[in-house]
């Protein structure tokens, strides 16, 4: 059969599947043991358990599940009461206000956590029912919090920035530095958009504020950020400094994490037994895609398809920005329909022999699909984030979309940033390697 007819039938294949509800591992698997009968190769079964061996057992592939661990008891304690009661007061007089609660809380959730929904989650139960109490806008407060969800699939330490690195072998610790300057780039970008609309929109903010902003609050309310931010900066500093290894620094921010829960006393029994379940379960089904995935990866070398693609696109003669236009317009479509790890882990093979023929960093483009996919999170119909904050608010997927358009757009514009002005991912890798 001809290579493109087969393609063709993958392509159809795995669309099916996906669009029956077939787990995203399931499909991956079938798909690839697919292609190596149409290639003629009937050791499926020795394929396979090779490959998922090999797969599974990567050394860097350890941090995973300890990063899942370390959000997973983080999102079980009073972090997200503290971070509200300490940021609150440095942020009253900031136009638009308690609003910017929002971005920074998810901005510093994200370090910890590593999950787009899990940020999302987390800080909307704490903050949406006390900014509308307080008389915030509604929408302006959805919105905030659907786009700031999102660092926490860019802010290090990122599990899906893990599961790129493993799977286009790019160093993990160049990869979380290089993470650092588009995360507090966007988080910049909310903040400052955040501040027109509350200059152009005081009609739909409390004329007054419930939170005291005096001095003397302020620097009290610094003692309930001082655990977080110092479990991030040490986590983070050991990795950024050469110190540890993302896998030992996970290690220190799952030790770090247990401390902090049993210093604010919500370290019980259940709540230890709660966190390991739900990182054993995500760890396990995020091991089962790349499995998958890995699977697919081999039957695709047999058939030749990324060669043949990368071959393909060269001969168009595309540059690299009309390549990146492509690739950031099919990613968002993809992302509409997957979870963003399912997105990195099916394109990944196919997408990078394409992006080195075009002379693309890989550290970079590792960066700018992370970007992406955050758009695809709050991109109907099935934004990751809009599902989340939908469940948290009752109001209708459309609205939450609608309220989240801005800052899909303001990803847009990073994307761009980064596009024009390569530095912003790379200077920090760079600068650090050389010291």
């Amino acid at each position: 059969m001809d290579m493109t007819w087969i393609s063709i039938l993958l392509a159809v294949g795995m669309l099916v599947m996906l669009t029956f509800g077939v787990w995203v591992s399931f499909t991956l698997i079938a798909i690839g043991g697919l292609g190596l009968i149409l290639s003629e190769n009937y050791q499926v079964g020795m394929l396979f358990a090779t490959g998922s061996w090999g797969a599974a057992t990567s050394w860097s592939l350890t941090a995973l599940p300890l990063f899942i661990w370390m959000g997973e008891v983080l999102f079980r304690t009073r972090l997200s009461e503290d971070l509200f009661e300490g940021l609150a007061p440095w942020l009253g007089k900031v136009p638009g206000k308690l609003l910017h609660v929002n971005i920074l809380s998810c901005g510093i959730f994200a370090a910890v956590s590593g999950s787009s929904a899990a940020t999302a989650a987390t800080i909307g139960r704490m903050t949406l029912p006390e900014l509308r109490k307080q008389g915030y806008s509604e929408r302006m407060a959805i919105g905030t919090l659907a786009g700031s969800g999102t660092l926490g699939l860019l802010i290090p330490p990122s599990i899906i920035l893990i599961v790129y690195g493993v799977a286009a072998e790019v160093s993990i610790a160049r990869l979380f530095i290089a993470g650092a300057l588009p995360g507090l780039l966007l988080i910049c970008l909310f903040m400052g958009f955040t501040m027109i609309w509350g200059h152009l929109h005081k009609d739909e903010l409390p004329s007054t504020t419930t939170q005291d902003t005096s001095w003397s609050a302020r620097f009290k309310s610094l003692g309930k950020l001082l655990p977080v931010t110092g479990l991030i900066g040490f986590v983070l500093g050991s990795i950024y400094g050469g110190l540890t290894t993302p896998t030992e620094a996970a290690a220190i921010g799952v030790t770090g994490s247990l401390i902090l829960a049993a210093c604010t006393g919500s370290l019980t029994r259940q709540s230890f037994i709660d966190s390991l379940l739900g990182a054993v379960k995500s760890a396990c089904m995020i091991g089962f895609i790349l499995i998958g995935a890995h699977f697919l990866t081999l039957a695709m070398g047999f058939l030749g398809i990324p060669s043949a693609l990368a071959q393909w696109i060269a001969s168009l003669g595309l540059s690299p920005i009309v390549l990146i236009l492509y690739l950031t317009v099919f990613f968002v479509v993809l992302g509409c329909f997957l979870d963003g790890i399912s997105v990195v882990v099916l394109t990944v093979a196919v997408v990078l022999p394409m992006v080195k023929s075009a002379g693309i960093d890989l550290l970079w483009f590792g960066i700018f699909i992370v970007l992406v996919v955050e758009m695809s999170q709050i991109t109907p119909p099935v934004g990751f984030n809009l599902f989340v904050i939908q469940s948290l608010t009752g109001k209708n997927i459309l609205y939450v979309a609608k309220a989240a358009l801005p800052f899909f757009l303001l990803i847009a514009v990073a994307i761009i940033l980064i596009t024009w002005f390569p530095e912003i991912v790379t200077y920090l890798p760079t600068t650090m390697s050389k010291g």
